[in-house]
Parts: C-alpha cells; sequence; structure tokens
C-alpha cells in the first residue's frame, strides 16, 4: 500500500507556502476576480472541523495582507454556526476582510438540482442571518462526481466547482490531511504560472500533533472539553463533576 502524504505542516509553513508563490508572481484574490491565465492564486478553506482553527488561519493571512474564501457547514455535528462562539469567529474572518460562503452538503438534500437549488438558498439565507452579510459563493461538502464541473449556479449563487473554478483554473487540495495530488510548488498550473484554486482545511495547518489523526484527536478532545464545560454551565446535576476535573488538571 503507498504511504499516504505527510500532512501539509503549521501556519508557518503555511505562510511561507504563501510567500514562495508570491515570489513566483501570484497573487491572492477571489473567486470571482480570477483569470484562467493570470498567476492569480484562489485561496479556499472549507471550515469542516473547527470555527477557531479557522479564525487563526484567517488572522495569519490578514497579518501579510491577504484575504482568502472561507466556507461554513452549516448541518454538522463537529461544530454549530450557530453557537455564539462559532457566529463571534465567523463574524471575526468577515471583519478581517475573508469572504464567508456555504459549504454545502448536497448528499443531506434530494438529488434533483431543483431541490438542491431551493436547499442551498435556504442555507445561505440562513448563513447570511449569522453573519449580517451577502453570501455570494458556494463549495460543495465531498460533492459527488456530478457536482464536479457542474455549469450552473446553484442556489443563484456562485459554486467553487464551476469548470471555470476547477477545470480552467488549476485545482489543487489538501483533503484528508495531505497533498494527495501533489504538492502546490509542483503543480501544472504553477509551473505554467497560470492561476490556481488552492484548497486547505485550517485544521490540518492550525491543530496541534504530528500525524492528521492527532490533529482530529487534539480536536476531538477540545470539544469534549467545550461539551463538558456548556454542560456545567447549564446543569447544576453535572458541575460538581466539572469543577472536580478541572482541579485535576
Amino acid at each position: 500500500m503507498t504511504a499516504a502524504p505527510p500532512v501539509p505542516g503549521n501556519l508557518d509553513d503555511y505562510v511561507a507556502l504563501l510567500t514562495e508563490l508570491a515570489g513566483l508572481g501570484y497573487r491572492a484574490c477571489g473567486f470571482l476576480d480570477a483569470e484562467p491565465d493570470r498567476p492569480d492564486l484562489i485561496l479556499r478553506h472549507d471550515i469542516d472541523m473547527s470555527v477557531d482553527c479557522a479564525v487563526a488561519m484567517g488572522e495569519a493571512e490578514a497579518a501579510q495582507g491577504i484575504a482568502a474564501s472561507y466556507f461554513v457547514l452549516l448541518r454538522s455535528e463537529l461544530y454549530n454556526a450557530w453557537s455564539p462562539a462559532s457566529r463571534d469567529g465567523l463574524q471575526q474572518l468577515g471583519a478581517l476582510g475573508h469572504e464567508i460562503g456555504l459549504h454545502f452538503d448536497a448528499a443531506l438534500y434530494p438529488g434533483e438540482i431543483a431541490a438542491l437549488d431551493r436547499a442551498c438558498a435556504d442555507e445561505c439565507a440562513q448563513l447570511e442571518a449569522i453573519l449580517g452579510q451577502p453570501v455570494r459563493l458556494v463549495s460543495f461538502h465531498r460533492p459527488a462526481p456530478a457536482l464536479r464541473g457542474l455549469d450552473r449556479p446553484i442556489g443563484s449563487r456562485r459554486h467553487a466547482y464551476e469548470p471555470r473554478f476547477f477545470e480552467a483554473i488549476g485545482y489543487c487540495s489538501d483533503s484528508n490531511g495531505g497533498w494527495y495530488h501533489g504538492p502546490p510548488l509542483a503543480h501544472d498550473a504553477v509551473r505554467a504560472r497560470r492561476a490556481l484554486q488552492l484548497l486547505t482545511h485550517p485544521v490540518w495547518w492550525v491543530a496541534p500533533g504530528a500525524t492528521a489523526a492527532e490533529r482530529l484527536d487534539r480536536i476531538l478532545t477540545e470539544r469534549v472539553d467545550a461539551l463538558d464545560r456548556a454542560l456545567a454551565e447549564n446543569c447544576r446535576a453535572h458541575e460538581t463533576g466539572w469543577r472536580e476535573r478541572q482541579v485535576g488538571r
């Protein structure tokens, strides 16, 4: 069996990657501003695991004067975009100058395109209520093959898998914690100094750990701790045990 590629690194490594791409003439820009034949760099982040990790990455980019596009899951067991902490984090990303879009899990809905349009439009409206600003862009969460290269808007919004962004423009991703399709600097589009959509997931760059599994374990521990604290704050039956665990730390 072929060994999995290593997890990308940490935030310093991410900034170093952006610096190397800038040295090759790349400039970060939004989806709607990118031109396939220019060295334009679309920085896309799907928030699959943690809003906190996304905020840390957004702060690192803003410190470099860079704006990216972040995509939020609304129907996830891993985080609640409506929670006060998540809402504050997402609004902070917007205040830093980043675009906030919807990470749409089409697998949760019937496959007919009209049904997907309605569901996507509804989720975008919910995300707009959280953010207090329009949502213009959508990315698909683990898209079915039929959605990759879909040449039409979804929910009246542009999406990251349109042929212009997914085929005419190069595409590179760190999905599952590694450069499974090769590292960005070795991508054919970069060698030709053509536009690149670089998809990274903040958890692989922010959560500590030597492997992808260790990083996910850390996220799990943090989520359990947050749930433990929330239970204590909302139910006295849990508070005593929670306080005892804090003393033991």
